[in-house]
C-alpha cells in the first residue's frame, strides 16, 4: 500500500457502503439532557468533479483539509458532480452534522452516568464522520474519469450553490475539486484539443444569458485541480500558459463574486494554505 493510500485508510477507514455509512452518526441528545442549539457553528462543502483525475497527492490534500472540520457543532457534505449529457449528475454522497458540547454550567445538572454516556458518544463522532467521509471521498475518486467528453462545472455549481444555500450553518466553505474547465453545449474552454486563453468577460456574458449564476450565501471558496493536467496530456506535451491560466482565475473569481460567494484561493493546481 501506497503512503497515501495508508494514510487516507487511517484517516478515513470504512468498511460500509455510502447507503449503510448515511445513517451511522446518530445523535447523543436524547430526553434526558438539556436542550441546545444545534445550528453547526461551520458546514464544508467538499464538491469532486468526476471529470477531474486527482493524482495520489491532491488526493491527500483534499482529505487533509476536510478533516480539521469534522469536530463538534460542524457540519459537512461531500458532493460529486459531471456531465449532465453523459447520464453523470450531482450527487450528494454523504452529508452529516455532529452534536454540539454541553457547556459546563449545564453540565452541573446532569447526572453522572448520563453525563460520561454523552461524553463517551460525543468522543466517538468525529471518527464515525472520518468513517462516512472517507467513504464518500473514496467513491467520488473511484468514479472520476478523462473518458467523459463533457464537463458541465458550471451549471453544476449553480445546483450546488442551492444547496450551500439552504445549510443553516453559521459559516459556509466550499472546497472544489476541479479542473475548472467548463464544456458544455453553454461554452467551451477549449479550442483545437488544447485549453483556449478564454475571455472572462465574454464568457461571463454567456452565463448571464443562460442564467446560471448561483447564490453561495455567502460561502468562502477554495478551488484545488485547477487547470490540471491529466497523464495522457503530459505525454503529449501540452502546455498552459500563464496568461491561459490567469484569465481561467479571473473568469472564475468574479463568477464566484456574482454568485454571492468569495473566492478566497484558486489552487493550480494545489493550495498554497489550508482551507479555513
Amino acid at each position: 500500500m501506497k503512503p497515501w493510500q495508508l494514510a487516507i485508510c487511517l484517516l478515513f477507514a470504512s468498511g460500509a457502503g455510502i447507503a449503510e455509512a448515511a445513517g451511522s452518526l446518530p445523535s447523543c441528545y436524547h430526553a434526558k439532557l438539556p436542550v441546545v442549539d444545534s445550528t453547526p457553528e461551520t458546514e464544508i462543502f467538499v464538491v469532486i468533479d468526476q471529470t477531474t483525475v486527482f493524482d495520489n497527492s491532491l488526493k491527500q490534500s483534499i482529505a487533509n483539509n476536510l478533516r480539521p472540520f469534522l469536530g463538534a457543532n460542524n457540519a459537512f457534505s461531500v458532493i460529486r458532480f459531471s456531465a449532465y449529457t453523459q447520464g453523470q449528475y450531482t450527487e450528494v454522497l454523504a452529508s452529516a452534522t455532529l452534536d454540539p458540547l454541553i457547556n459546563q454550567a449545564a453540565r452541573n445538572d446532569i447526572s453522572k452516568p448520563v453525563l460520561a454516556k454523552f461524553d463517551q458518544c460525543i468522543a466517538q463522532q468525529p471518527k464515525q464522520a472520518s468513517q462516512l467521509a472517507g467513504a464518500a471521498l473514496k467513491s467520488a475518486f473511484g468514479g472520476s474519469s478523462t473518458n467523459i467528453s463533457k464537463s458541465d462545472v458550471i451549471g453544476s455549481l449553480k445546483d450546488i450553490s442551492s444547496r450551500v444555500r439552504q445549510s443553516s450553518a453559521h459559516q459556509k466553505v466550499v472546497l472544489i475539486a476541479s479542473d475548472m474547465l467548463e464544456n458544455s453545449s453553454v461554452t467551451s474552454f477549449y479550442a483545437n484539443q488544447a485549453v483556449r486563453t478564454i475571455q472572462p468577460e465574454k464568457e461571463l456574458g454567456l452565463v448571464e444569458k443562460n442564467q446560471l449564476f448561483g447564490d453561495f450565501s455567502g460561502a468562502r471558496v477554495y478551488v484545488i485541480g485547477a487547470g490540471l493536467l491529466a497523464d495522457d496530456a503530459k505525454t503529449k506535451a501540452v502546455y498552459r500558459s500563464p496568461q491561459t491560466m490567469q484569465e481561467l482565475g479571473g473568469f472564475w473569481k468574479q463568477y464566484f463574486q456574482r454568485s454571492n460567494a468569495h473566492l478566497l484561493e484558486f489552487g493550480q493546481p494545489a493550495l498554497l494554505n489550508p482551507v479555513r
